[in-house]
């Protein structure tokens, strides 16, 4: 199979959808609104969906990678944002050096686990 892919673009459900919307907001993503019950988020052409739908089991095993140019850099920003002190169950987990790169992590309100690394080049 030959693919000429443009995008991929997960959906993510919300326990709280409006508290999440906030939270993506926050951490910089611009959404667009697709309907009232799920949003686009998008930034510099990668995104996802997040919609109105919470089914525990798989907000819980919902992981996802996001590359980033320097992981410590987004590590210390994340800190100023005081995401903890804002949204209840975020929990951060400072960075992790691996033999691939290095990596950060971030549960958002609903559970779902954030990767943000770097690869080593």
């Amino acid at each position: 199979m030959e693919h000429k892919a443009r995008s991929i673009r997960p959906f993510i459900g919300a326990e709280n959808f409006e508290l999440s919307r906030n939270f993506y907001r926050d951490l910089g993503f611009q959404e667009k609104v697709l309907s009232y019950n799920m949003s686009y988020f998008q930034t510099d052409g990668l995104g996802f969906y997040l919609q109105d739908a919470y089914v525990k089991d798989w907000i819980d095993n919902t992981m996802i990678f996001l590359e980033v140019e320097d992981v410590a850099r987004h590590w210390n920003e994340l800190l100023a944002l005081d995401l903890t002190t804002k949204y209840k169950g975020v929990k951060l987990t400072p960075i992790r050096v691996n033999d691939w790169g290095r990596e950060c992590f971030v549960h958002d309100p609903s559970g779902i686990l954030w990767h943000f690394g770097e690869f080593y080049k």
